[in-house]
């Protein structure tokens, strides 16, 4: 509950953060009495016409329509690698206190104690030792090789799930490239129907190229969001991957007291 709050200020405080810059420029934007005009220095945003491209309101104004997409990308994008970066870790999916426990349990044949371990824990590693084992206890016939069946079914399921995960954060990278794209081919189509609307005499070259220009800013939008996107997912994705690794690892171990455990008991009740 406390990861989710931390969360959630921080994604709070970073739109709040960006709001109250872009009303501060638009504060010292706004224009000055006559007679301060003669006195005032000299704006340094004069020779840049974009230079409110990076507040909020500046940035709306500059791309249009397509900026509240690409902003509520930014978010998400931002959402998740925080998310991501503080839950992606070894302790979440396999932990040295739980294989610990685990080993011991299983060498003591106390698989209730295990199933109660593994119901306490929130784990990948301890999800499949608890789906393993409550098949075998509520099956006591089943053999080992249908025990090591529920066991891999239930591995491959964790295994997606954390791949799933961070694939959404792919599907940002990809997604925001296309929407400024999508924003720079509406504001060249806009520009073009405002020039062929007044004529080949009326057409004015400097509002052309300020036009193409706050189009492309579409483009660059979307590939600053899109570029860091599909960065952190690559680093997230080879991260998962180890994890899995280690999960697979875990499990294979888990297994192999069992099996002994299994051929202990098998032996047992032969020589009786």
């Amino acid at each position: 509950m406390h990861r989710k709050n931390f969360l959630a200020l921080a994604v709070l405080a970073f739109v709040i953060s960006w709001m109250a810059a872009g009303s501060a420029q638009a504060q010292t934007a706004a224009p000055a009495p006559a007679a301060a005009v003669a006195s005032a220095p000299a704006d340094p945003n004069a020779d840049n016409p974009f230079g409110d491209t990076l507040t909020f309101s500046g940035f709306i104004k500059r791309t249009g329509v397509m900026a509240y997409p690409l902003i509520a990308l930014s978010m998400v994008a931002f959402f998740m690698i925080v998310l991501f970066t503080l839950t992606i870790r070894q302790g979440t999916v396999v932990s040295d206190a739980f294989m610990n426990s685990a080993d011991a349990l299983i060498r003591k044949q106390d698989y209730l104690g295990l199933l109660a371990v593994c119901n306490r824990r929130n784990e990948c590693i301890a999800r499949v030792t608890a789906k393993t084992l409550d098949f075998a206890t509520r099956n006591p016939t089943a053999s080992f090789e249908e025990v090591k069946e529920v066991t891999e079914a239930e591995g491959n399921r964790q295994s997606s799930l954390l791949l799933a995960r961070i694939a959404y954060l792919g599907d940002v990278g990809a997604v925001a490239p296309m929407l400024g794209l999508l924003g720079t081919t509406l504001g060249m189509i806009t520009t073009f129907h405002e020039i062929s609307g007044k004529g080949a005499g009326g057409s004015n070259q400097l509002g052309l190229a300020q036009g193409v220009s706050e189009a492309l800013l579409c483009t660059a939008s979307g590939l600053v969001i899109g570029i860091p996107a599909l960065m952190f997912y690559a680093i997230f994705r080879g991260k998962v991957n180890r994890l899995i690794s280690e999960m697979e690892a875990a499990t294979t171990h888990l297994m192999a007291l069992l099996a002994v455990q299994y051929k202990r008991a098998a032996r047992a009740a032969a020589s009786v």
